[in-house]
């Protein structure tokens, strides 16, 4: 189809977060660096390179997601994905025992891992591709029933742990930066950066689906290959994330929002971009403030939580005046 030109202005907000974010990046890999540099240094930048990734592939995530629901209330966390990685880490310590879980192959694990949510996200989204929008609403519900059930399993399963076996299990649910592999990073990093990069060049055709399917379709778009590929890219995003460090589900509402606040703009070709820089900074600074200023490892992702369940009650209470 031919594009659409919609005009814009043009504003520094992309040079801009992309300057915070190396302000958080001098800042992470620089203070306090003393001892044994080259290897500290080393680690950092693989903590760094996960924290960037991470962030930025659940910001565009959401921005995709929350375009072709019409809601940007929605986050692909929101209907299932984060229990489901749940109930995947509950029901291998229930059947491997503790020991056996921790003495799991790290790649192999990853992998399968990925696949099943990826596999499990498509299957859902497919209840959405296959009327259209007119299946909306069943989708979201059939996602936030699903999440419901899984995560009332996995609490089930948790309650015939041992409290050895049911601390791995805690340990695995939360999402966490520390000891990530580097070759499962490696991966990780090539799949997140053509998803990105895919993303960009589906934006013009965002631009037009975010108008709704009847519109769009009535400038010529196809609808239904667009929201195919875009869910497809959400999928391979959120899953790999979620398999790399753990789910962080409210991050990418925090991105999301504040991407559509400051691009000052509804292209994509500006919102996404801006959602991962400010996805990839929250993680960045917020970890930062909690390893290098406050001395904390574990409190990043409780943090996140916490504003990100401020900001979607914020959003709700908002709606309904």
């Amino acid at each position: 189809m031919a594009e659409i030109a919609i005009p814009t202005r043009r504003l520094p907000v992309l040079p801009l977060l992309a300057g915070v974010l190396l302000v958080g990046v001098v800042l992470f890999l620089g203070w306090n660096l003393s001892g044994p540099v080259a290897y500290i240094l080393h680690l950092r930048v693989v903590k760094l390179a996960a924290l960037v990734l991470v962030g930025a592939a659940i910001g565009m995530a959401t921005v995709l997601f929350q375009t072709l629901t019409g809601s940007r209330l929605l986050t692909p966390g929101i209907v299932g994905f984060d229990a489901l990685f749940v109930f995947l880490q509950t029901l291998l310590v229930v059947a491997l025992g503790g020991l056996g879980y921790t003495t799991l192959p790290p790649m192999a694990k990853f992998l399968t891992e990925t696949g099943i949510l990826i596999a499990a996200a498509l299957m859902l989204f497919g209840l959405l591709l296959k009327n259209g929008a007119r299946d909306m609403t069943r989708m979201i519900l059939a996602g936030v029933i699903l999440g419901v059930l899984l995560r009332g399993l996995a609490e089930l399963g948790q309650r015939t742990l041992d409290p050895s076996a049911f601390a791995v299990v805690q340990q695995a649910v939360f999402a966490s930066f520390t000891s990530i592999p580097k070759d499962q990073l490696a991966i990780a990093a090539a799949v997140l950066a053509i998803a990105a990069g895919l993303a960009v060049r589906l934006a013009s055709r965002m631009d037009v689906a975010a108008l709704g399917e009847q519109t769009a379709r009535s400038l010529g778009l196809n609808y239904r290959r667009t929201a195919l590929q875009a869910l497809a890219l959400v999928a391979a995003m959120t899953a790999v994330s979620t398999a790399l460090v753990g789910p962080i589900t409210f991050l990418g509402l925090l991105a999301a929002s504040l991407a559509h606040q400051v691009a000052g703009t509804h292209r994509h070709a500006v919102v996404l971009p801006a959602a991962g820089l400010i996805g990839a900074a929250i993680l960045v600074y917020g970890q930062f403030v909690f390893e290098r200023l406050l001395a904390m490892q574990s409190s990043l992702a409780l943090l996140v939580e916490f504003a990100g369940g401020l900001l979607f009650l914020a959003l709700v209470l908002r709606r309904q005046r």
